[in-house]
């Protein structure tokens, strides 16, 4: 087909015109991706430069008296826990539930301490890779506000355990609960059961008393039963070793 002088120049102006649309478009479609690069740098500036709750030097010298489990355990942890202030609380529930579920063995304090009853720190508990059900309640607890979680949303929750479905024999257990907010439904954290569910799911467990580092109550309920520290003798020498340990 040959092309007059006019219809040629139709055909640049129009080719100029597409090529400056798809300009446009090119313009319009990297400017998503431009904001969410600096969405991105934004929140690891964030991560990077807000306070920790927890001091990585000490922790890792505290790793060391503790034996080479605890200190490779330290190096796996402390990198879940930089990267959970760029989470959201459910993703560090998860992150760290799994975490201790999978690196510690569950074994009687009479098998690893030698004693009836003994409520170790976070990092003998990494220091043996064995522990009891209040070792892994203590450990996730201690881990989740080191991982920026309000110790407020946070309680350690005594219970008798219903075990093989009803009618199944009554066991002592510890288990870790989570309150989004204030008399909310709790998310349970169990070591027996690796899934994290509303309590609703977990006929299971009857709550006796919980506490954390701010109050003592019976079963789950908002009435107070006292100073934790001052009513549970090991509550208060487990924190003072986990604050040793560079946790807050």
């Amino acid at each position: 087909m040959t092309l007059t002088l006019p219809a040629f120049c139709s055909f640049v102006r129009d080719a100029h015109l597409w090529a400056h649309a798809e300009r446009v478009r090119a313009r319009e479609w990297a400017r998503p991706r431009a904001w969410c690069r600096h969405a991105v740098c934004l929140l690891l500036a964030f991560a990077a430069l807000a306070p920790r709750a927890w001091d990585a030097e000490t922790m890792q010298r505290a790793a060391l008296t503790q034996g080479p489990l605890a200190t490779s355990g330290v190096r796996a942890l402390q990198p879940l826990l930089s990267a959970a202030l760029a989470q959201d609380e459910l993703q560090r529930l998860a992150t760290l539930n799994e975490f201790f579920n999978r690196r510690v063995v569950f074994t009687p304090d009479s098998e690893v301490w030698g004693q009836a009853d003994y409520w170790a720190s976070p990092l003998e508990t990494l220091g043996k890779g064995r522990g009891d059900c209040e070792d892994y309640v203590i450990a996730k607890y201690f881990s989740l506000m080191a991982a920026g979680v309000p110790p407020a949303k946070l309680r350690l929750v005594y219970v008798r355990a219903i075990l093989g479905g009803p009618g199944g024999a009554v066991q002592a257990h510890m288990v870790l609960a989570y309150y989004a907010q204030p008399g909310a439904e709790p998310l349970i954290l169990d070591n027996l059961i690796g899934e994290i569910r509303p309590a609703s799911r977990r006929p299971d467990l009857e709550p006796v008393f919980s506490f954390n580092s701010d109050g003592l109550w019976q079963g789950v309920g908002a009435q107070s039963a006292g100073d934790p520290v001052v009513r549970l003798s090991r509550w208060r020498e487990v924190l003072a070793k986990a604050r040793a340990e560079g946790f807050q």
